[in-house]
């Protein structure tokens, strides 16, 4: 089992790896897609149980992503061969279908070892690593075996780096999502932010109020 964690900040670990595309065998290395976001996410095993609803979760997304400047690239300890017949088997029977990203076999496990994934059991965990243009993890995230990911947070994630790294003055507070107001780390600059977040203003004799910018009735 790998210990520790893999900072964030720090170079992601390159590779070169099978991966199935488009039901061809390619290989691919991760230094290929310089230049782009790359969603990278580990799971268990093919012909498991959450494992199909995460996978096909981000291809039904995978134009959101995609309209990002982003990449997914999904791996797994298991063969190739395995990957290739379980897209060759369709959802209603337990499979995953035609992807419409890369699905990389790690079966040496060197993928899932280098991100710190690995199972005393030889199978990785649920992590998943945004991966910026210059190849630098911005996030990361492990979940264990038994309880899948939610493909929206990721998105919001991503746009979330995406947004600060092209607004280097500016900082995302909790539950950003795009187009919602940024804050500015600074003592006195962040007080507008807090303000407006924090703004009560009566509106009429009818208790509505303004409370933190929706209208809301009070009563009494």
């Amino acid at each position: 089992m790998t210990e520790g964690c893999l900072r964030v900040g720090k170079v992601a670990p390159d590779f070169m790896a099978t991966a199935v595309v488009d039901q061809e065998f390619k290989t691919i290395k991760l230094s290929d897609y310089r230049g782009k976001y790359v969603v990278l996410f580990f799971y268990p095993l093919d012909f498991t149980f959450i494992c199909p609803t995460e996978i096909n979760a981000f291809s039904d997304r995978y134009a959101d992503f995609t309209a990002n400047n982003a990449e997914i690239l999904g791996v797994s300890v298991d063969s190739e061969f395995s990957h290739l017949a379980w897209i060759q088997t369709d959802r209603k029977s337990g499979g995953i279908g035609d992807l419409t990203y890369p699905l990389i076999s790690d079966l040496k496990k060197e993928i899932a070892t280098a991100y710190h994934v690995l199972t005393e059991d030889g199978i990785a965990l649920r992590g998943l690593f945004i991966i910026d243009p210059q190849g630098i993890i911005q996030h990361s995230t492990i979940n264990n075996l038994a309880v899948g990911r939610n493909i929206d947070e990721a998105l919001r994630t991503l746009k979330a780096f995406q947004h600060v790294q092209s607004h280097p003055d500016e900082v995302c507070p909790a539950g950003w999502q795009e187009g919602d107001k940024t804050m500015i780390p600074d003592p006195a600059k962040s007080k507008i932010f807090f303000q407006e977040l924090n703004a009560i203003s009566v509106e009429g004799e009818d208790g509505a109020v303004a409370i933190g910018g929706n209208l809301e009735t009070v009563e009494g």
